[in-house]
């Protein structure tokens, strides 16, 4: 990134873009556990299922997307949950992690006291090591919980990082 992002709200005319993010990334088949989706699918779990929808621009570029919701409802909606998605040619300059920070601060003003993440692949490394660096604790491990598409059974990692009492 040669300047800083615009993390903004996403509104309906993002779509296009944020497809265009979506649909590359699950196709890898790394790092998500959706098959591939259509436009409609993808757009019913992303942006109509009722989370709050984020978009980083670079200069007038959608370069990324995250969402931020409850874990679980009721009892469990105090700690809430994430998802991001960089586009292929952002990956590497700070875009994931620009997002992220701007989640955390989100999640906290919005009186979350944590945010968890249910199934980190465990061979995608640029994550870990991000998550762990924004003070994420691996919590749990599913043996072979992910099937990827190029190395076949992997672990898939719960991590989480209190909110309340953060580095």
């Amino acid at each position: 990134m040669t300047r800083p992002l615009d993390i903004r709200p996403a509104g309906p005319d993002d779509w296009p873009a944020i497809w265009g993010i979506m649909d590359p990334v699950i196709a890898r088949g790394d790092s998500y556990a959706w098959d591939q989706l259509t436009a409609e699918q993808a757009r019913a779990v992303w942006l109509d299922a009722g989370a709050d929808v984020f978009v980083a621009v670079d200069g007038t570029t959608v370069v990324g997307t995250y969402l931020l919701k409850p874990n679980q409802p009721g009892r469990g909606a105090h700690v809430c949950n994430a998802a991001f998605m960089v586009a292929p040619t952002a990956q590497g300059r700070g875009t994931g992690r620009a997002m992220a920070e701007d989640a955390l601060v989100r999640a906290t003003a919005a009186g979350y006291r944590g945010m968890q993440f249910n199934m980190v692949v465990a061979t995608n490394e640029p994550a870990i090591l991000l998550w762990r660096r924004l003070g994420f604790e691996v919590v749990g491990r599913i043996p072979g919980g992910f099937r990827h598409a190029e190395h076949g059974l992997v672990d898939a990692l719960i991590m989480y990082r209190d909110l309340v009492e953060s580095p």
